[in-house]
């Protein structure tokens, strides 16, 4: 009987190794046909979903113009819904955690998912490269060893923040502005920035006010602003809130003629059918398309023919980019043995944060320390009757401050 056991033992483990890649330490050990695992998690459920949507299409996109495959082994992408919230974060970080096969991770979407799933997915020494994650908490040196394997092609909101304050306080010579977050990392961080920013240039800012995600009736908020007589205010809030805001700041007396400014978490198609009339004239910070790489043309012609529509978000070249980091990363510390493929996992982390001056979409990426990695080009767009009525947010800067 006990030899029975110890057969049967042997025969799992030697199955156990047949069955996929082995992890001994912090080396992921690719065999014959095991596949680069990456897992992405992006919201791709709710009223958010095109930001993540364009995120998976940029990560498809890659891993086709790549070829599919790296030193022979294909390039398998597993898709999670980070839904854009930190229990969402830490349900989809907690699965991508449980495979051990998994090299790396992209995502997630929202700043507020990350926060607690970086942690989650460090602990096991898998690294994860956001497209949209703007907050400036998550590579603040003050975030600690919890977010070291953690890196973004996007932007940081200390960035945009100051962006948009220069617009509205400069370009638009207004003197007072009033400010309305969701509560989530990313909106209640950009707030405060263009809050401070803003105050910095010389103005001042009159309410800073917060609504939670899935609210409707805007009107308190909006009535209690508009009695400190604001002259603009800046709403970096998602698509639902911002487009209840923006419709009902309409109804509120003296909010009509107050510019009204969003950022690129309602920077979408789908804001423009939920705000409506109401969204002309209105002001966005976001990405600035205008100083994408020559190459964004044809990756734009190939997005087209791929999905038969244009981006809907502002992220999808930075996704793209992001599966390009990690190849030119794997590409400087994979050891080829044969048919095998070894990956030291602290070495893979050290390369991404050692990325210097690659060519993306998005422009020249270069990694600090910390895990800011973009060249952060912002700019200001302002929607048109001729936006709303092809249902398109504007590529074409409005203005911008180089």
């Amino acid at each position: 009987m006990k030899h029975l056991l110890k057969l049967f033992v042997a025969v799992c483990f030697l199955f156990g190794l047949m069955a996929g890649p082995a992890v001994a330490g912090n080396v992921l050990t690719l065999k014959k046909g095991d596949p680069v695992h990456l897992a992405s998690w992006f919201v791709i459920a709710g009223p958010n979903t095109s930001l993540g949507t364009d995120e998976v299409r940029g990560v498809e996109l890659a891993v086709e113009a790549m070829g599919g495959s790296f030193k022979g082994h294909p390039i398998k992408v597993t898709t999670h819904d980070d839904g854009c919230s930190p229990e969402g974060g830490q349900t989809a970080a907690s699965k991508i955690a449980a495979d051990s096969t998994v090299l790396a991770a992209i995502g997630s979407s929202c700043s507020s998912s990350a926060k607690p799933g970086v942690p989650i997915l460090w602990k096991m020494k898998i690294p994860s490269i956001s497209p949209s994650n703007t907050a400036p908490f998550l590579t603040d040196p003050a975030s600690g060893p919890d977010f070291a394997g953690y890196l973004r092609t996007c932007h940081n909101d200390m960035v945009q923040g100051a962006v948009a304050a220069e617009f509205v306080f400069k370009k638009l010579g207004l003197k007072k502005a009033a400010t309305i977050h969701d509560g989530s990392l990313y909106a209640q961080s950009l707030a405060q920035v263009f809050a401070d920013a803003f105050k910095k240039f010389g103005g001042t800012i009159i309410s800073e006010e917060a609504v939670s995600p899935g609210d409707i009736d805007m009107r308190p908020v909006l009535t209690k602003i508009a009695s400190g007589a604001p002259q603009a205010i800046y709403m970096p809030t998602f698509i639902a809130e911002t487009a209840h805001c923006v419709r009902q700041a309409k109804e509120i007396a003296g909010l009509g003629k107050v510019a009204l400014m969003g950022a690129e978490g309602s920077f979408s198609p789908d804001f423009l059918t939920a705000a409506g009339n109401a969204a002309v004239g209105m002001y966005h910070s976001s990405p600035d398309f205008s100083s994408m790489d020559a190459s964004y043309a044809a990756f734009l012609e190939k997005f087209k023919k791929k999905y038969g529509t244009s981006p809907e978000a502002p992220f999808h070249a930075h996704a793209y980019d992001a599966v390009f980091m990690i190849m030119a990363a794997l590409e400087k510390i994979a050891v080829v043995k044969g048919d095998t493929l070894e990956i030291d996992r602290d070495a893979f982390n050290k390369a991404l944060h050692d990325t210097k001056e690659m060519k993306g979409l998005t422009g020249t990426i270069t990694c600090n320390q910390y895990g800011d990695c973009a060249d952060p080009k912002i700019a200001v767009y302002q929607l048109t009757e001729a936006d709303l009525k092809a249902n398109k947010m504007s590529t074409i800067p409005f203005w911008k401050q180089y």
